[in-house]
């Protein structure tokens, strides 16, 4: 399988570029093609004599791949199925990871995997509990960008990294995505215009804090440890207390900003007690917190067809916050000094489109 050039950076284009036996400053040519004009093929590549370009084909592919399905919500919200490595000879099945395109007002949002699978195991998640397959590439995960932005007139105007996967757990390819994101020679967007989600996995986190200024989304969803630890087995090695109290040692007052996701579970953790706790511990903290309504993945999206029943460790089974409760915590916090929002509800009638297909797809190819 050919190498993409799409992830690679204006340095290594122009090694490309080189090794293809082209001026050094084709490099610049290509990634004008790759990044602003799109061009999904090398004869696309005008400006490159006809021999570089058949140099550039023997050697590498673009990287652009169309998604294979698509499934359109009432509301306008767009689920994206995106195949992102082929069968091999038999030996391994296709894996397919699934974006979505959200507009809303003045808005468009594009939300993207990091990788297929995730080994995070979230009870609640539907992605947690069928496991880790592979890592993306940063052609992997730009490409969901680029084919979403185009096939929407190139009106994204936010990317956040929280479709399937843990960002951290994939740092490398998350900041050179992110990096070519935001480059001068690319797209030279702010970083204020990408957000990039989070369990709290330490191991890559200060790194992200240090080297990428995009904003930060931890998911956080019970704020006591052993019933955290109950419905995220991350919380065992990389404690949400822990996870703070680094993250206290930077500064979230300018630029970047720092939010809080609470997927809200009736009886789980929508009580006083929580919201109290909750208050503790963001105590100090300039922090948004949003506040998710839980729709389970409906019986068609799981593995093979089968049914699912989301539950904690402990056999309690996951059920949505009642809409009055969830109004009451967001007055709460809000009365007690944090920012809180109730996130709208986007394509509810969806949830199971692209998971139904990839069964089928995945079951009549060799394991």
């Amino acid at each position: 399988m050919m190498e993409p050039l799409l992830g690679k950076t204006l340095d290594e284009l122009q090694q490309v570029a080189v090794e293809a036996g082209l001026p050094r400053f084709a490099g610049s040519q290509l990634a004008r093609w790759l990044y602003v004009r799109r061009v999904t093929t090398f004869d696309q590549m005008t400006d490159l004599s006809l021999r570089g370009r058949q140099m550039l084909a023997e050697r590498y592919v673009v990287g652009r791949r169309p998604p294979v399905a698509k499934a359109v919500s009432v509301d306008g919200t767009v689920k994206y199925l995106f195949e992102v490595r082929q069968a091999d000879g038999g030996q391994a099945a296709p894996l397919y990871v699934e974006s979505v395109f959200l507009p809303e007002d003045d808005r468009a949002t594009a939300c993207v995997s990091t990788q297929a699978g995730c080994r995070m195991g979230c009870r609640f998640c539907m992605t947690g509990t069928l496991g880790f397959r592979a890592h993306l590439t940063a052609a992997d995960i730009l490409n969901q960008i680029f084919e979403m932005d185009d096939m929407h007139g190139r009106s994204l105007t936010n990317i956040v990294y929280m479709g399937e996967g843990e960002p951290l757990d994939n740092l490398g390819p998350v900041l050179r995505s992110v990096g070519i994101l935001t480059a001068p020679y690319a797209l030279a967007w702010s970083p204020k215009r990408i957000t990039v989600s989070t369990v709290g996995f330490l191991p890559g986190l200060q790194t992200f804090m240090e080297k990428c200024d995009c904003h930060l989304a931890l998911s956080l969803h019970n704020p006591f440890h052993e019933e955290r630890l109950r419905i995220m087995p991350a919380e065992r090695a990389y404690p949400v207390a822990d996870v703070l109290d680094m993250l206290r040692r930077y500064d979230f007052t300018h630029q970047r900003r720092f939010s809080c996701e609470y997927i809200c579970f009736g009886g789980l953790n929508d009580t006083p007690r929580h919201a109290r706790e909750l208050v503790r511990l963001l105590s100090g903290l300039p922090c948004r917190v949003n506040l998710i309504r839980f729709h389970a993945a409906p019986p068609e999206s799981g593995k093979a067809g089968a049914a699912m029943s989301p539950q904690a460790s402990d056999g309690t089974l996951f059920a949505p916050s009642d809409e009055q409760r969830m109004l009451w915590l967001r007055d709460y916090l809000t009365a007690h000094g944090l920012t809180a929002t109730i996130r709208r509800s986007r394509g509810e009638d969806i949830l199971a489109a692209c998971g139904m297909l990839v069964n089928a797809l995945q079951s009549s190819s060799p394991d």
